[in-house]
Order: C-alpha cells, then sequence, then structure tokens
C-alpha cells in the first residue's frame, strides 16, 4: 500500500448504520485538471529515448504530484500529430516515445494502458486528449505507416507543418476510425481535442498571410456547399468533425465526457472592450455553435490572459462563454499556468490562485484546467506549492456527468479492520463504484476524503467518532449514505 493513499490512525469499536445525526455537507466538487503533453516531449516522457522503467517512473512521480496538488483529472495527450502513444493498427507509434516515429518501445509496452491503470488506482480520471488536424510538426522523419506516406493526397503542407485536410471527407472519417478504436479499446474517462482544425496563419515575409492549400479539396466539395463561401465552406467541414467526435463518444462510450478546449476569445465585437484574434473568420472555429448546439460535455476555452489585462479580461471573457453556453454545458477555462516563471509575458504566481478564485466566484460548477504538467513539477515561484496549501487544500470529487448521470450506486458496506483503526470499504455490486466519498467526524469537525475502488482502504485519524460513506459511480453520482458510528476504548 503505496503511504499516499492513506490517512493516519485508530479507534476501536463501530457499528454500521443508516441513520445518522448531524449531517455533513455535501461533498466538494470541482473539476480540477492538468494538461500532460506529449508533443515534442514537453511534459511526459521528459525527453525521447528513455527506457521503459525511466518512462514508467516518470508517470509514477507525475501522478503522484497530481494526488499530493488534490487535483482529480489528468488530460494525456495521446495523438499530436496523426500518431499515437499505444499501439495503434491506424497510426505509427509517437517520435516522443523513442526519438523515430513508429519505432516501437523496447521492450514493448502499452504506455496508456499504463497511465489509465496508475491513474484509476489513484482514484484520478484519465482523460485521452487528441489534436485533430495536425498531421506532423516538421521535426523528425515521418513514418512509412503514417497517413502523408500512405494518402499523400489527404494532406496539406502549410508552413513547416502538415496538416490533415478538413475539407477531404476522408481525413475526418479517418480521425473518427481512431476515436472508436481509442474508446473500444481503453477505459479512459474522457475524449478532449483542442483547438488545431485548421491552422493559424502564417504571415508571408511580403505581407499578408499564407493560404491554406485546399484547393483540391474545395474543388471536390459536396454540391450542397457549392453555394458557401470558403470561410463558411470551412466551418462546415470543422462543424461536421466536431460533431462526428460528439456522435461518436455518446455511440461508443455514453458515460464518458467530451470537452473542447477552443482558442479564448470570441468574435469580435461580441464582448465590449475585448480585442484579439478573431478564430471564426482565422481558424475556421465556431465553438459559439457548438454550445448552441450541445456538442460537448463540457468547454474550456484557453484563457490564457491575466484578469486585469483589459482587452483580454480573464473575468470577461469567462462571464462571456457562461453567456453563450446558458448553464447548459459547464465552462471550465484553460489557464496558462506555465506563464509562472516564463522568459517572456511572465505571470507571478499570485495571478494564477486569482484566477482559480475567478472561477469559483463566476461559476456555479467550478473548474479550472493548467496548462501544463511542467511547470506544477517545476514549481516556480512556490506556485504548486501554493495551489496545495491555499487553493485546493482539500480533495474534491468532479462534477456530475450532467448527460449521463445514470442511476445511484448501490449503498456501500464498509467494515473496519486491523483492530478497529482502518477502514475497508466494498461496494454492494461490483463495478458499481468507482470512488468512495468518506466524511470522518472528529472533534473539530467533518474532515473528506476520496478513496479509490481500487484501494478501498482508510486509515482513521485519532478523535473519530462517525464515518460517513457514499459510493461514487464513473458519472459522479453517490449513492445513499452508509454510516459507521464509532465507540472509542475508555
Amino acid at each position: 500500500m503505496r503511504p499516499w493513499l492513506l490517512c493516519v490512525l485508530c479507534f476501536a469499536y463501530c457499528a454500521v448504520s443508516l441513520r445518522a445525526a448531524g449531517e455533513p455537507p455535501a461533498a466538494p466538487r470541482e473539476f480540477r485538471a492538468v494538461w500532460v503533453a506529449t508533443l515534442d516531449n514537453i511534459d511526459w516522457p521528459s525527453r525521447s529515448g528513455l527506457s521503459t522503467e525511466q518512462q514508467r517512473q516518470e508517470v509514477l512521480l507525475i501522478l503522484d504530484r497530481v494526488v499530493e496538488l488534490h487535483l482529480n483529472v489528468v488530460i494525456l495527450q495521446v495523438r499530436s500529430a496523426a500518431d499515437a502513444i499505444y499501439p495503434s493498427q491506424l497510426e505509427p507509434w509517437s517520435r516522443c516515445l523513442t526519438g523515430v516515429q513508429g519505432q516501437a518501445p523496447e521492450p514493448l509496452w502499452d504506455p496508456l494502458q499504463f497511465w489509465i491503470e496508475q491513474a484509476h488506482q489513484r482514484g484520478l480520471e484519465l482523460h485521452a486528449w487528441l489534436n485533430p488536424c495536425r498531421a506532423h510538426t516538421g521535426r523528425g522523419a515521418l513514418s512509412e505507416s503514417h497517413i502523408a506516406r500512405r494518402r499523400p493526397e489527404l494532406v496539406c503542407r502549410y508552413g513547416d507543418l502538415l496538416w490533415l485536410d478538413p475539407g477531404r471527407s476522408e481525413t475526418t472519417q479517418h480521425t473518427l476510425t481512431v476515436v472508436s478504436d481509442l474508446l473500444r479499446r481503453y477505459d479512459v474517462d474522457g475524449l478532449h481535442v483542442d483547438d488545431y482544425f485548421y491552422p493559424y496563419p502564417v504571415e508571408q515575409s511580403g505581407g499578408g498571410t499564407l493560404p491554406f492549400p485546399d484547393d483540391d479539396s474545395w474543388l471536390l466539395r459536396q454540391k450542397s456547399e457549392s453555394q458557401q463561401s470558403r470561410a463558411d465552406w470551412r466551418r462546415s467541414n470543422v462543424n461536421r468533425l466536431v460533431q462526428g467526435l460528439w456522435t461518436r463518444v455518446r455511440d461508443e462510450r455514453p458515460e464518458i465526457r467530451f470537452g473542447i478546449s477552443p482558442f479564448g476569445i470570441g468574435r469580435p465585437g461580441r464582448v465590449p472592450g475585448i480585442r484579439g484574434f478573431d478564430q471564426y473568420d482565422g481558424i475556421f472555429a465556431d465553438p459559439e455553435y457548438w454550445l448552441e448546439q450541445g456538442w460537448c460535455d463540457y468547454m474550456a476555452p484557453q484563457l490564457y490572459w491575466s484578469i486585469d489585462q483589459p482587452a483580454q479580461s480573464f473575468p470577461v471573457l469567462l462571464q462571456f462563454w457562461l453567456q453563450q453556453s446558458g448553464g447548459r454545458i459547464p465552462i471550465w477555462p484553460g489557464m496558462l499556468t506555465s506563464r509562472v516563471g516564463a522568459a517572456t509575458k511572465k505571470f507571478p504566481a499570485e495571478e494564477i490562485l486569482r484566477q482559480v478564485a475567478e472561477t469559483r466566484r463566476i461559476l456555479s460548477s467550478p473548474g479550472q484546467l493548467h496548462f501544463s504538467m511542467k511547470t506544477l513539477l517545476k514549481n516556480p515561484e512556490g506556485v504548486t506549492d501554493r495551489l496545495a496549501a491555499e487553493v485546493y487544500s482539500t480533495v474534491a470529487l468532479t462534477p456530475i456527468h450532467q448527460r449521463a448521470e445514470g442511476s445511484r450506486p448501490p449503498v456501500p458496506l464498509p467494515r473496519t479492520a486491523r483492530g478497529q483503526s482502518r477502514l475497508i470499504l466494498h461496494s454492494a455490486e461490483a463495478g458499481a463504484a468507482r470512488l468512495f466519498a468518506v466524511w470522518l467526524q472528529v472533534e473539530d469537525g467533518w474532515r473528506f476524503a476520496v478513496v479509490p475502488a481500487a484501494v478501498a482502504e482508510l486509515e482513521l485519524p485519532p478523535g473519530t467518532s462517525r464515518c460517513h460513506v457514499t459510493a461514487v459511480s464513473r458519472t459522479g453520482v453517490e449513492s445513499a449514505p452508509a454510516v459507521l458510528e464509532i465507540n472509542r476504548a475508555r
């Protein structure tokens, strides 16, 4: 048993009851996530070419740090450029693992499966993060099995990058097939995509922006699209992909969440005083429309600016996205925590703490996504320590999955062991509980703990007089409580 899985302590006698005097408060809930980027070894592995054991140890280091910080979701980049960090018949192995795209790790192992198993043992959700249309970053040679080699007509070169052409139905279908394969084979808790549909514009040396080279797919467009402008046609291509991703998640794994993290500014002019890049015309993304259509389970706009930056104010933009959602779909902003300690455009650590506070002030169901894990490991300006001590000082459940709540799990069956000092937790139905939420009544009040079902044990602190236990389903729904009244030995 790992020491981080246990609290401390003992009591002498207990009896199980479903009736409790002095109910504890509702379980705290907040979506607390961190992005773990594999592209170019940003977060994991720390460099390519590490041994299997070294890569595994880095996984454990990251996940243990996430637990220490009382975060509850890891968003792991599994497909950064039409590749995979897991064995796939559809796309080659990612270069981040061995330094060579298409080269399997030696000895062979499945990194994604290991991430999932280890995350679940710690009570964490693991969401698979895909870059939808980026095909190559220009670093390293392409594998012969890469789609740019097998089907070069489906890939466009734009600046230094290769891009899957969203205007070709075959590339959209390929991405959806990858998603179906992933969801069928792996017990992930969510699917997550970012803003890489059409590329961000590249400035030309002579002025203006480089046009995206999709003349061929434009000429092959459907008759029903012949009256559209090229910009409207490109937006419809992205809309089809987003809707397709949403549909695949609902059809393949309705119990998991589908999240989108778009650029953080809506259309210019929509919010007084806000200025910046127009994603509607610049990258042909219309996240306001996706919210209107209900094509995601949460949206995480990248609000990578400070609170006091008037033209891109964090709280003003957060309010804007909340208004677009109308309260139907959770808005949990992406925060650029990596600006703390950065060489340019630096944030003080205090900025990140203030932004978390703003989400709790503005959102009825608060949440945050931190980019990225490297910063939380390095702890510049003590930001990680301050988050743990001042912002995330207690654990929290993730919010209930609104679209797929499902039924309440059965009441758990707790008991004690080892001299009445340890709480043993059982579900009344195998597989019904992903977690157990435990309130401990001690002399100074109630204390809250989250125990993974894979662990199902908790040491009790001295002075515990009551244990209030619920089983929590994978969609976040709590059972009715089981209550243990504790009579300490005198």
